[in-house]
């Protein structure tokens, strides 16, 4: 620092740079220490903070520019000072989980403390001009969870820049010049999400900076049962770059070492913007003042010897020491240095104390109001005596909780549940208005609802249509939509050179580019990243998941962060990622799941498609790049290679999402299916036929969002009788759509027979044909359970087949 930096700048400018950092870096400390004292007086629910961490992230601001991203950890309030993007009534707004977006600006009290987010979006949902700002991801908590985002982060860089025609506008990236910087705990390192990232980051060589925050314990774990060796460092040493090597610049330098720290970042950012050449740094000895979180204390666990240590090395001590020893040209006096950090203490407590007061003071208002209804129901009823008791309950919390307010209200309304009282129509308008509003606040913005309102085109066939194999019409789809869009791109396991297993993307590599149409390793927790990240720059990415199975891989990505990118940032940033996989009828214990309850119940916030050919899947892919929503695409995998009509309007037509459709109709029953096991039914209802029994029957296309237009429930008017066929395991999806159909369709109204499920078993298929058969569903199985549930009201038409 005081070789290399100081001489490009005057000493005054060396000195207010000086002073500007150690007031963030001491702001940011008193922010943590409020912060807890607020949880443990109950007025904030947990406490998570950046203690211990400041000076390397104010270093790592200095190089952080606009256009660039982060993926962090939860610790990273200083960097978020430092650069601008978040304020102190900010930081204690989401402390409080104040619901007001302007308020809190992040998750609009969505999100626990020290969850940052910066706006991509505006509010009609359209991308800001993110070169023109500084760019946070919206954090998550799952440990490492925000590594195999930060991948595409960085790698969207490398494809602006070989691929200028993505964003003339630069909107997105100005020459592939942003880096992705990544941030972890040591302990998380441990994780597998960690070294898939930093293996795949070290293939694709893209620019990358992962800042380790070590302070030697995960909670109360110390190094040593973390990880084989103690030294990240020297555990990571197999990454480092070489003459002959591709790999990692990795930089070691301890976290309470300022003007290491500049020079540490400086080297690093020069390497990753210029270079593409991803780095790590370790930042070592790192303090948590602390302790891990406000759910304990580190006294429990840290030695006297250790707590002693962390005293004397807190980065801030060690920062005002190093200020302070300037003795020639005195860059500010201790006076003067206490003077500051009283304005600095003072500063705080008055954000606190307005951001409390804010969030408050609605409430107040709320409570207030409620109390005044209330009481006039209480003039009125004859349970007065009770009612006054909950006023005064609710009088007394002095700092309540909209909770408080609203469950009294409620519970005064069940005591006069059976009373004929004017006053309850100006307190249930208020209810009903009230959390109406509530609902807003926390529920609304799952998605977007923009993959329900595409324009819908139908397939267009000639009168005598060509007959192909399905899978040449959705790798001809393909190629339209990578002609049609410059920001689409696929990658994963073979995807790329021999056009994916099934040659769904035949001959793309060739004709538009490795960058496009690129192959990766066997790492579907970074594939499903690379997505997530690409897609919050900007760009379509279509990731490729092998086979159904796989997903479970990925799966905690999709459902911790891909599904909740819409609703976690309070619809400020999206990740239209589409991952393609395939799936269904497959034959043994592996590649032949049907994971779909779980997925199902897993990824609420992603759009799941389970087209039955090809035909349907090519326009799901249509109808999701002309929205922005994320999605899992099934393709039944056993239909690759079946024939099916050409369209003439290949890469236009759209297939709707959230819409089932007739494919057969009947009038004695309806029976609803998906995917490859619509074909089986279809057989079934054949056989039916030739038995006297008219089988409607439905495929659903969608199942997020499932049925739209409530068009089963119609179906049910006419047949009064449901049967679900589904390949999962017994309670899997067939459970999902039951409740959709008899609970929220109201389709129990018209039921004559209680409806029924045909579903696998509950193992695995067993493994050939033949295990298939006695697996899954078959034609048969169909046949006589449609059948059963037939003769059941009808015995003396259609008798006991056995």
């Amino acid at each position: 620092m005081e070789t290399q930096e100081v001489n490009k700048i005057t000493f005054e400018e060396f000195k207010s740079q000086i002073i500007s950092d150690y007031r963030i870096a001491f702001l940011s400390r008193e922010v943590s220490l409020l912060s807890r004292r607020e949880v443990l007086t109950g007025k904030a629910k947990f406490g998570i903070f950046g203690d211990g961490k400041e000076l390397p992230q104010i270093a790592m601001a200095k190089v952080f520019r606009n256009g660039d991203f982060r993926s962090g950890y939860y610790r990273d309030q200083t960097f978020m000072f430092a650069i601008g993007e978040l304020k102190v009534e900010e930081f204690f707004a989401q402390l409080y989980a104040f619901t007001d977006l302007e308020k809190e600006p992040a998750s609009g009290g969505r999100q626990m403390t020290s969850h940052f987010a910066t706006r991509s979006l505006n509010e009609d949902g359209s991308w800001k001009k993110l070169t023109a700002q500084k760019n946070s991801s919206s954090d998550i908590s799952p440990t490492a969870g925000q590594m195999p985002r930060l991948l595409g982060l960085a790698q969207a860089s490398k494809y602006y820049r070989n691929v200028p025609e993505a964003d003339k506008e630069q909107n997105f990236s100005v020459n592939g010049n942003e880096i992705g910087f990544g941030t972890i705990g040591d302990a998380s390192t441990s994780e597998g999400h960690f070294w898939e990232t930093v293996n795949a980051g070290g293939v694709l060589q893209i620019p990358m900076i992962i800042s380790i925050w070590d302070d030697g314990y995960g909670i109360s774990v110390p190094a040593e049962y973390q990880r084989t060796k103690s030294n990240l460092s020297e555990l990571l040493s197999g990454f480092q770059r070489n003459d002959n090597e591709r790999g990692y610049e990795i930089i070691t330098v301890k976290g309470w070492d300022y003007p290491g720290l500049i020079e540490a970042y400086s080297r690093a950012e020069k390497l990753a913007r210029e270079h593409h050449i991803p780095c790590i740094v370790h930042v070592q000895e790192c303090t948590q003042p602390q302790g891990h979180s406000t759910s304990g204390s580190h006294e429990r666990y840290k030695s006297e010897d250790r707590l002693n240590w962390e005293k004397e090395y807190d980065g801030i001590t060690k920062f005002r020491e190093y200020i302070l020893a300037f003795d020639n040209q005195s860059i500010i006096t201790e006076e003067e240095l206490d003077q500051l950090e009283a304005e600095i203490k003072a500063e705080v407590k008055s954000s606190q104390k307005q951001c409390w007061n804010d969030y408050l003071n609605p409430i107040l208002e709320l409570k207030n109001q409620a109390i005044d209804l209330l009481e006039k129901i209480a003039e009125e009823s004859s349970n007065a005596a009770f009612i006054q008791i909950e006023i005064n309950n609710l009088k007394a919390k002095k700092s309540p909780f909209k909770r408080d307010v609203y469950s009294t209200v409620r519970k005064v309304f069940r005591l006069v549940r059976l009373e004929d009282l004017n006053s309850k129509i100006a307190v249930n308008d208020w209810l009903s208005n009230n959390l109406k509003l509530e609902e807003q606040k926390y529920s609304a913005g799952l998605v977007s609802g923009t993959a329900t309102k595409v324009n819908q085109i139908a397939p267009i066939y000639s009168d005598s249509p060509d007959l192909e194999d399905g899978r040449v019409i959705v790798r001809n789809n393909f190629e339209k939509l990578f002609t049609k869009y410059p920001k689409a791109l696929v990658f994963g396991e073979d995807a790329g050179n021999i056009g994916d297993v099934n040659q769904g993307l035949e001959g793309l590599q060739e004709k538009f580019g490795i960058d496009r149409i690129s192959d990766t390793g066997i790492r579907e927790a970074t594939i499903l990243g690379q997505g997530i990240g690409l897609a919050m720059r900007g760009l379509r990415p279509i990731a490729e998941i092998q086979y159904l199975d796989y997903i479970l891989y990925c799966l905690q990505g999709i459902s911790d962060d891909l599904a909740t990118v819409f609703y976690r940032s309070c619809g400020t940033q999206k990740a239209p990622v589409i991952i393609r996989t395939r799936g269904h009828r497959l034959e043994g214990i592996w590649h032949s799941g049907s994971p779909m309850g779980g997925i199902l119940n897993l990824v609420r916030g992603v759009n799941v498609l389970v087209p039955r050919d090809l035909t349907k899947a090519a326009g799901f892919y249509n109808t999701l790049l002309q929205a922005d929503e994320p999605a899992i695409v099934v393709e039944s995998l056993n239909g690759y290679r079946l024939k099916e009509p050409v369209p003439t309007n290949i890469g236009e037509f759209t297939t709707p999402i959230g819409e089932v459709e007739v494919t057969k109709g009947g009038t004695d029953i309806t029976i609803l299916t998906y995917g490859s096991t619509w074909r089986i039914v279809m057989q079934a209802a054949k056989e039916l036929e030739q038995l006297g029994i008219s089988a409607e029957v439905i495929d659903a296309q969608s199942l997020l969002p499932f049925d739209i237009n409530g068009d089963v429930a119609k179906s049910l008017t006419k047949t009064n009788r449901l049967v679900i066929v589904d390949e999962d395991v017994p309670g899997g999806a067939s459970a999902f759509l039951l409740q959709e159909i008899i609970e929220k369709q109201a389709g129990y109204f018209t039921l004559d027979s209680a409806p029924v499920t045909v579903t696998a078993k509950a193992h695995r298929p067993a493994y050939a044909t033949d295990g298939d058969y006695f697996s899954k569903p078959s034609v048969d199985d169909i046949v006589e359970k449609v059948y059963e549930v037939i003769s059941e009201a009808k015995p003396n038409e259609f008798p006991p087949l056995y």
